[in-house]
């Protein structure tokens, strides 16, 4: 059984990059904690250095992983640097990677740059949650939080975001990514419009409503309410 282990960055005490009122600990905990259920649907085990704005040392989560044998170690992270200055995403691995490690950050780091974040590449660096852990380990820095630009990519590429992340995590460790039945919760600042034609109290006649939509390209599908 294919096990990781998740690292939200920060938390409690240490809110992490702050800009404008924004916290780099709450929007990776609320994303990863978001990937991992995605991860989990396909089977994966996924435990979690903490699942709340909990304050959490780095040795501390380096112990957490160290009591178990993981196939993966990810943490989530978002960049800083001066206000409106930088922008883009990086994926770290510890110096002279294994391959694993350098598989899974090209994996991430392209998935993200797909989305239209700007590449700032795979890089290598002597983070204590990459050296301290025993399985293959990457960081990466998902747009830089003092950033509007990128911050109004993450916000309005939540979802994707969130998708082309697991698929890439579920891609080195032997998962297929499930397509979700209904669209990934949205954060309070996004609105989805979610379009529907016709209830039928007969499920034959949606039935054969939905076959008439797919003939001529329509994506459609019987959802029950009650």
């Amino acid at each position: 059984m294919v096990k990781l282990c998740f690292d939200y960055g920060h938390g409690g005490e240490d809110g992490g990059a702050c800009y404008k009122g924004r916290k780099e600990s709450n929007d990776v905990l609320s994303l990863g904690k978001a990937v991992a259920a995605e991860v989990r649907k396909c089977g994966i085990i996924v435990n979690e250095t903490r699942t709340s704005d909990a304050t959490v040392s780095l040795s501390e989560r380096s112990n957490f992983e160290n009591k178990n044998t993981y196939d993966y170690f990810i943490s989530f992270h978002r960049n800083a640097y001066q206000p409106e200055k930088a922008k883009g995403v990086e994926t770290y691995t510890y110096l002279n990677p294994g391959a694993k490690s350098k598989g899974l950050a090209e994996g991430i780091q392209s998935a993200l740059v797909a989305l239209g974040f700007v590449n700032r590449g795979v890089k290598a660096a002597n983070f204590h949650v990459l050296r301290e852990t025993k399985a293959p380990s990457v960081l990466i820095e998902i747009g830089f939080i003092d950033n509007i630009g990128d911050n109004n990519l993450y916000d309005k590429k939540r979802n994707e975001i969130i998708k082309v992340l697991s698929k890439a995590i579920l891609e080195k460790a032997g998962g297929k990514y499930v397509e979700p039945s209904v669209p990934i919760q949205a954060t309070n600042e996004q609105t989805l419009y979610r379009v529907m034609e016709g209830s039928y109290l007969v499920r034959e006649n949606a039935e054969s409503q939905v076959r008439k939509l797919k003939a001529v390209g329509v994506d459609a599908k019987v959802m029950i309410f009650k």
